[in-house]
């Protein structure tokens, strides 16, 4: 089913998605993307159905083609300080305050958002499968944090960054048994490794 162009026409519209909140490691990203009336290209859908090559791609074409987009992160001390929900919220606002334009509606990925600085929002329950503008925001949230563990796995290379991105993988959770935690694993979330769970 092709995506939907926009949630209404009345006002400008942003897409804000994140990537990376259910991760052992590394910070939690959020993008927030306007696109331009009739922006449509085929390979354009929610991040995890999308192959790494292709992301890529898109990210070139929605950076180019974006009326405004903007990418945020919160590292993993201010995840554990204020809690990952929060801190997901505070990556999406930082995203939004960086537009180049400003919104009329936002339109977010999940079921629960904070509000920002008066502008009415909408959460739309798996919106990047359903929404153009929050499919961009999904990509280019995704990929910058990809680029981001790829960074972070030339220092830490036993956990495996460079392809599980800081989730919780067998390679992932065995090195933590193996190797312990380190500073870019998120303390809050009590990881146990041998449970593969998080509690």
């Amino acid at each position: 089913m092709p995506l939907k162009a926009c949630y209404q026409s009345e006002f400008i519209e942003a897409g804000i998605d994140e990537a990376g909140r259910g991760c052992y490691a590394g910070p939690v990203f959020a993008a927030a993307v306007i696109l331009p009336d009739g922006f449509y290209h085929p390979l354009l859908n929610d991040s995890k159905q999308v192959k790494e090559k292709q992301r890529y791609e898109l990210r070139d074409v929605i950076e180019k083609q974006a009326l405004a987009w903007a990418v945020a992160k919160v590292e993993e001390a201010e995840i554990d300080r204020i809690n990952i929900l929060q801190a997901t919220w505070k990556a999406m606002h930082q995203a939004i305050d960086q537009l180049k334009a400003r919104p009329g509606l936002l339109l977010i990925d999940g079921n629960r958002f904070r509000p920002f600085s008066g502008i009415p929002h909408r959460c739309i329950v798996q919106g990047d499968a359903l929404y153009a503008s929050i499919a961009a925001a999904s990509i280019l949230a995704k990929t910058y944090r990809d680029d981001h563990m790829h960074q972070l796995h030339s220092a830490y290379p036993h956990y495996g960054w460079e392809k599980n991105k800081g989730y919780g993988t067998k390679i992932h959770r065995d090195a933590i048994l193996q190797y312990g935690l380190c500073e870019f694993h998120r303390k809050s979330f009590q990881i146990n490794p041998s449970a593969n769970t998080l509690f």
